[in-house]
């Protein structure tokens, strides 16, 4: 190989050839394959929405303790998000600015909720069931794996009635009822 010039190894120094800016999303492909997350998009909307929260909270920190559009404004956020499910308590707006992550968001899909609930065991076989349609939150058939689900409705979590998942979910615990043959 022959010697490098002068204005190709000045190149050459530009270029890191270890470190790539695409190989830095080494966390995004973690979460992308532990919550079996199809589109990117997702991901990138959960990381927006987790760094406006923690911005949100920041700002609402700056203002004096005792203010009261801070005080009604820190319970409405914390609130809304243990409603949500994203923050375990809602007692102090440091929960924002460290526990609002994307995973947090993630955990309130609906295909990992499932597995919570031991509805499958693992989330790619969650995700199948409920695009093939044999998943209903409350009274509707959900068709996306993305639904965020609350904590309140995570009891309404169940199978469609015409299901063949439900029919062998019951046949097994010998729950199945001539009835619903019908």
């Amino acid at each position: 190989m022959r010697l490098l010039k002068h204005h190709e190894k000045k190149l050459l120094k530009k270029v890191d050839f270890l470190n790539w800016k695409q190989d830095s999303n080494v966390r995004e492909i973690k979460i992308l394959r532990r919550y079996h997350i199809q589109d990117r998009d997702d991901y990138h909307k959960y990381n927006k929405l987790a760094g406006s929260l923690k911005s949100f909270a920041h700002r609402l920190t700056l203002l004096p303790a005792d203010d009261p559009v801070r005080l009604r404004m820190q319970a409405q956020l914390l609130s809304k998000l243990y409603d949500m499910g994203i923050i375990n308590s809602e007692t102090k707006l440091s929960d924002v600015e460290n526990k609002v992550t994307v995973s947090a968001f993630c955990r309130r899909r609906l295909a990992v909720v499932m597995v919570r609930l031991k509805m499958s065991e693992t989330v790619s076989a969650a995700a199948k069931f409920i695009e093939q349609g044999h998943v209903r939150v409350g009274p509707d058939t959900v068709a996306d794996p993305a639904y965020l689900v609350t904590r309140h409705m995570e009891d309404f979590v169940t199978w469609v009635d015409t299901s063949k998942l439900k029919r062998t979910v019951m046949k097994y615990n010998d729950q199945l009822d001539d009835f619903d043959l019908l």
